[in-house]
């Protein structure tokens, strides 16, 4: 049985100044993480997939590339909901809160409400998990277990409030509508309005050369890519 104390050596000992440099740039700092690339994560993770005990441990280490990789192995229908508002709570950067915890959130059977708790919440990176969440369920849920309304009223929200939202909260709010356009077959039209009413969104990426995706022009791509409508088996990627 792997234990948590040979997971951390292993990781420490993975990690490397390039991918340090990259967290520092997606505005991480601390000494909290050793900077293991994500291809070695994954290979950890498989390692020892399963193991939820461990996963946990992992997350509560606080360490972000222990976070990255609990976010890897956990299995989301195993969480409670305490777990889950415990995880969010400790998600205060954008690998964390935007994949880590809504990864997990998305598999649970607490996955929808906790999204739709968290979206109203006054901090950044728990509002950002919420819709990051919600992204998650879209993206694995079929159109058939939706709920069209609510996914409808969660547009005409984005597209009032996303001008006065905070950076990380505008750019999941973007990430939502380009999820319901390009997977959720009976919503395209709505989603493609809402794409059009919010426009180009500005986001501060920090000292990175990433850029916030046009939704309308994304999630057009999707459609001619042939990707539209098809659903993931987990939010995870």
């Amino acid at each position: 049985m792997t234990t948590l104390k040979q997971v951390m050596k292993t990781l420490k000992a993975k990690g490397n100044d390039r991918t340090r440099n990259i967290y520092a740039s997606h505005a991480l700092s601390g000494d909290e993480y050793f900077g293991v690339p994500a291809a070695d994560l994954k290979l950890v993770a498989k390692s020892i997939k399963g193991d939820q005990d461990l996963a946990v441990e992992l997350y509560d280490t606080g360490n972000r590339d222990a976070m990255y990789l609990a976010g890897l192995v956990a299995d989301g229908r195993q969480m409670s909901k305490k777990q889950l508002e415990a995880w969010v709570k400790e998600a205060n950067w954008i690998w964390s809160s935007e994949y880590v915890v809504p990864w997990v959130a998305a598999e649970s059977a607490h996955g929808r409400a906790l999204a739709l708790k968290w979206i109203d919440a006054k901090k950044e990176h728990i509002a950002a998990a919420g819709w990051s969440t919600y992204s998650g369920i879209v993206a694995t849920t079929e159109d058939e277990n939706l709920d069209f309304g609510e996914i409808k009223n969660l547009l005409k929200r984005i597209e009032t409030e996303i001008d006065g939202a905070q950076g990380r909260v505008r750019y999941t709010m973007n990430g939502f509508v380009i999820a319901v356009g390009g997977l959720v077959v009976p919503l395209v039209k709505q989603a493609q309005a809402s794409a059009k009413k919010i426009g180009k969104v500005e986001v501060d990426m920090g000292k990175t050369a990433c850029k916030v995706p046009f939704a309308s022009d994304y999630i057009t791509k999707m459609h001619k890519s042939g990707r539209a409508g098809k659903k993931r088996k987990v939010a995870r990627c």
